[in-house]
């Protein structure tokens, strides 16, 4: 018989566990910080626990942990790694390190695969398979922190919900996740070093709002007029824009937090000043920074990157306007780890 993974139960559901062993409740506690503050693996590990109850547990539950399958390093010190899930599902995550700027920035994933099928990513071409429970995104942060400490010597700074699908899709696992990461009496992460990037699921927006989850946004925009925004981003056809930026104006209103537009910018496509134009006059119903992205290869499709001439002459009428606004260079695009290129692609260019 499977044994179901401990980390799927509240600290409420530890409580009867342990008390069904005849333990006393705050036991439970301990089981919970040892697994989402220590970040154990095994039931070993908790020793403060009684060698009987650390043998009920492990005879009754069990740790469905990530198994590496590969891992690449770019030049500009990217680290991209697959993890196995357990049905054999693989996903990816990336580790993202500046050390001029003393951040190092992990990418998680939360779905396998993607159901948007956005033209430009490489993961929208691969069939979605299922949502990441909230343990597994958690222990993306747990084993790439721990990977960033053993490499550069230094732990994550940020996370970026910007990996593999869309969070909004998986709102209660990745919602329970970024608790597990935040919360004082697991990991303890500032949310204030966590950006949550959405194509725009508007009743995912309004619904962080209502329930005052505290992380910054990125709306992945890519095209500010919905003719544009339609044809590249399916999900646009449910999602208008108005509806985007209304429910991004309420989060906004409610909970205060950063908001980010990632613009993509490809050639012959969106790269006018009457597309930055349209972008500027976005930008007016709350503060909110511009970062323009270039265009990863992805392959099979046709879209191509727009010049450097563009973009500067692009980001010079956005900053003159009056909106902040980044230039920002992808990293890890030689081993397909950039923006919009996770697909589990291995083999060396």
């Amino acid at each position: 018989m499977n044994k179901t993974d401990i980390r799927s139960y509240s600290l409420d559901q530890l409580e009867n566990i342990v008390s069904s062993f005849g333990e006393p409740k705050f036991k439970a506690k301990q089981i919970y910080q040892w697994i989402w503050q220590k970040g154990a693996m095994n039931f070993e590990q908790m020793t403060n626990l009684s060698k009987k109850l650390r043998e009920e547990l492990n005879n009754a539950f069990t740790f469905n942990t990530l198994i590496r399958t590969h891992q690449q390093q770019s030049i500009d010190g990217t680290v991209k790694t697959g993890w196995q899930l357990q049905d054999n599902s693989i996903i990816e995550s990336v580790l993202i390190p500046v050390p001029k700027d003393n951040r190092y920035t992990l990418c998680v994933s939360s779905q396998v695969g993607c159901s948007l099928a956005c033209a430009f990513c490489a993961t929208g071409q691969l069939k979605k398979v299922r949502n990441l429970t909230d343990y597994e995104i958690f222990e993306q942060f747990l084993k790439v922190n721990s990977m960033s400490k053993e490499i550069y010597g230094h732990q994550l700074t940020n996370i970026v919900y910007m990996g593999m699908g869309e969070p909004l899709l998986n709102y209660n696992n990745v919602v329970k996740s970024i608790d597990k990461i935040t919360n004082p009496l697991a990991f303890g992460y500032s949310t204030k070093r966590i950006t949550l990037s959405t194509s725009g699921i508007t009743k995912g927006i309004v619904r962080l709002a209502d329930d005052d989850i505290k992380v910054n946004i990125a709306l992945s925009l890519h095209a500010a007029d919905d003719d544009k925004r339609s044809k590249i981003m399916p999900i646009n056809e449910t999602n208008k824009l108005r509806d985007v930026i209304d429910a991004l104006k309420y989060m906004y209103d409610k909970n205060k937090p950063r908001i980010g537009f990632e613009y993509i910018m490809f050639k012959d496509f969106n790269d006018s000043i009457e597309d930055a134009n349209k972008l500027m006059k976005l930008t007016k119903f709350f503060p909110v920074k511009v970062n323009i992205i270039e265009y990863n290869y992805v392959e099979g499709v046709n879209l191509k990157k727009a010049s450097d001439e563009k973009v500067n002459k692009f980001a010079k009428y956005l900053v003159d306007h009056g909106v902040m606004t980044t230039v920002r260079r992808s990293r890890g695009k030689d081993i397909d780890a950039a923006c919009g290129q996770l697909a589990n692609k291995i083999e060396n260019k």
